[in-house]
């Protein structure tokens, strides 16, 4: 091919996200997968049709998940000869699949292909502890009855006790997420107020979402939930100020309020070439023009765990040729109001952009009346894997529905995600 084709959302679909252990408590993540990829075929009519591919994930995963996106597209009725693959890139998991799609469109290897993600906290894997296992695996291993038995007999009662439950932490530093965040807003000197402030605004900005209909074509209701039901639409600053700290009792500033709950969900968004819609009378909701990955070393302390975007986005801007300011809409990943305000002080920060980024001046503020605004993780929950389709299916609709800029230039919007293990993924959308 002479050239990079233009990648556009055609559109997306997502179950409503839910609290765990509430509405989705026995949903596999094959079963929401399965249910909100059928949702976007039955949305584009792409019955027996093969795409390109199916990439999606899962951040926590059983076993029995080992090809889950391939038997989640079997079970849809897309043609059984589309191909699909599994992707893991912690919270960053959904929009790094809608980028692996995007690219193999852009480099005219497919003509369309779906990216998603879905997550269960309440359906986790628990394994038996280390010993046990290895019992387990040597009684497998036996070549006669008398050998199977002579390695089981090596099985305790304490043993079944026991169990190795999942747990939120960095494997490489021992700290939850929220523990690392707790560091971040000590640093950065974020507020307890303003965490509060900023995880109230979420709250009204989807609940006004709702309201106007917004989500009527990019949800389809799953075991009889129709809305998010993290949701709190009348919470109040003083209901949020009496909540205590979660992740460090004493000197802490993050709470279940200004932190995501733990949450199942799934998503899914439609990807093509222009030629692809074109010839199926979709019209193009946004293009997917640029995106970029960062990680950082917070296990020497360098830098805060959830940071990434901070270097990611600048380096984007960079080879985009744009400012922070171009922007019309700004979704940020609300993994906890803390992350989302340190990454928007750093931006500002004389010295860290300059010492730390490498850039001349600062990236600047944000109108924070334009992030965003129909409601982030905080209020809607935040299913890792799925996020990002979330994300990139509310945005998409979004420049879609805006009015045309007067000065002719591009509507424009960014997405940044942070993700465990130091990392950020950040995209760019435009209509």
């Amino acid at each position: 091919m002479n050239e990079v084709r233009r990648v556009g959302i055609i559109g997306s679909n997502r179950i409503p996200f839910a609290r765990s252990n509430t509405a989705y408590a026995t949903a596999s993540n094959q079963d929401m997968l399965s249910f909100t990829l059928q949702g976007l075929v039955d949305r584009f009519d792409l019955h027996g049709m093969r795409l390109g591919e199916v990439a999606a994930g899962a951040v926590i995963k059983h076993s029995r998940d080992f090809n889950l996106t391939r038997e989640a597209a079997l079970a849809t009725t897309l043609a059984k000869e589309t191909p699909a693959y599994d992707v893991q890139q912690a919270c960053g998991t959904g929009l790094e699949a809608v980028i692996l799609v995007a690219n193999k469109i852009a480099l005219g290897q497919i003509d369309a292909g779906i990216a998603g993600g879905v997550d269960s906290a309440s359906d986790a894997p628990i394994g038996v502890n280390e010993r046990m296992r290895k019992i387990l695996l040597e009684a497998n291993r036996s070549r006669s009855a008398r050998q199977r038995a002579g390695a089981l007999a090596k099985l305790r009662p304490g043993m079944f006790f026991r169990p190795a439950l999942p747990r939120n932490a960095e494997p490489r530093t021992g700290l939850s997420m929220g523990e690392h965040c707790e560091l971040m807003a000590k640093r950065w000197k974020i507020a307890r107020e303003a965490q509060d402030a900023l995880a109230q605004q979420s709250h009204v900005n989807l609940a006004a979402a709702y309201a106007r209909g917004f989500f009527n074509d990019l949800m389809t209701p799953y075991q009889g939930l129709a809305r998010d039901n993290n949701l709190r639409p009348d919470v109040s600053l003083d209901q949020l100020a009496q909540l205590k700290p979660v992740f460090d009792r004493d000197a802490g500033t993050l709470t279940a309020g200004n932190s995501t709950p733990l949450t199942d969900g799934a998503s899914a968004v439609l990807l093509a070439s222009e030629e692809w819609a074109a010839r199926r009378g979709l019209p193009v909701l946004a293009w997917l023009t640029f995106s970029a990955t960062a990680a950082v070393d917070y296990i020497d302390k360098r830098e805060g765990l959830l940071m990434a975007p901070a270097y990611a986005v600048p380096s984007m801007l960079a080879r985009a040729g744009l400012a922070l300011q171009d922007f019309d809409f700004f979704e940020i990943h609300e993994a906890f109001a803390a992350q989302v305000l340190c990454t928007l002080a750093a931006w500002q920060d004389d010295e860290y952009c300059r010492d730390t980024l490498g850039l001349s001046t600062p990236l600047g503020a944000i109108d924070r009346t334009r992030m965003n605004v129909n409601g982030g993780s905080l209020a809607t929950g935040h299913p890792f894997a799925a996020t990002g389709g979330r994300i990139v299916g509310t945005l998409a609709k979004m420049l879609a529905n805006a009015p045309a800029r007067g000065d002719g230039r591009p509507l424009r919007g960014l997405i940044s995600i942070c993700a465990a293990g130091g990392q950020g993924v950040v995209a760019i959308l435009e209509r």
